[in-house]
């Protein structure tokens, strides 16, 4: 089993068609079909990539940094700035509710950064690898 999504729904899907459908050829038969119609869909998916990736309009290509420096503000908020933030208050004594300034949830944010941070590698792979880019 795979561990993209694609891959995942086409492995239940042969498992569904196992159970459904009895005769072997047509099986084979849908199979097939939905394996073409899945790889249809895959090629578009990166065609629209490719266009995002060679965009002059930064709005259109830099999602990708954009979601990192969400992130990067986010995590520098959540580590940095907010237990500052609460330190300095108590030692200037301002009597502010500290349970009101927002919270930042670590399991959502470490999934976002785990995930930006493997693709970081990916593309450091592909640097030295010398694969071109921009």
């Amino acid at each position: 089993m795979g561990f993209d999504p694609f891959t995942a729904i086409f492995d239940l899907g042969k498992t569904i068609l196992e159970k459904w459908i009895p005769d072997a050829n047509k099986r084979e038969e849908v199979a097939l079909h939905l394996a073409t119609q899945a790889n249809a869909l895959m090629m578009a998916q990166i065609d629209v990539n490719k266009a995002e990736a060679t965009h002059t309009n930064v709005f259109v290509s830099g999602w990708r940094p954009f979601v990192g420096w969400v992130c990067a503000s986010a995590f520098a908020y959540k580590f940095v700035l907010q237990p500052f933030m609460v330190f300095g208050f108590v030692v200037l004594g301002v009597d502010i509710p500290l349970d009101k300034l927002p919270v930042l949830d670590w399991t959502e944010l470490s999934g976002v950064l785990f995930g930006i941070l493997g693709l970081g590698a990916l593309r450091t792979y592909e640097k030295k690898e010398g694969i071109a880019s921009k």
